[in-house]
C-alpha cells in the first residue's frame, strides 16, 4: 500500500480512532528506534568510563547508593 492509500484508508476511520492514530504518530517521531536506543546507550557507557578511567568519575558501591536513597525517601 502506497503513501497515498494509506491516507485515503486512513481518512475512513471514525475520528476516535484517527485521533488515536495520530497520537501514537506524533509518540513515534519522539522515542527513539530501538536500535537508536542502542547507540544512545553505548555512548553515555562510553563517556562514564572515559570518566571513570580520567578521573572525573568515581565508583560508587550499590549498597552506599542504596542506603542514601532510602534515607532520601524516608
Amino acid at each position: 500500500m502506497d503513501i497515498n492509500q494509506l491516507e485515503f484508508e486512513t481518512m475512513k476511520l471514525k475520528i476516535d480512532e484517527r485521533t488515536r492514530l495520530a497520537e501514537k504518530l506524533l509518540l513515534s517521531l519522539d522515542a527513539p528506534t530501538e536500535e537508536e536506543n542502542l547507540q544512545l546507550w553505548v555512548t553515555e557507557v562510553k563517556r562514564r568510563l572515559r570518566d571513570l578511567r580520567e578521573g572525573k568519575a568515581k565508583e560508587i558501591p550499590a549498597d552506599e547508593v542504596l542506603r542514601k536513597l532510602r534515607a532520601a525517601i524516608a
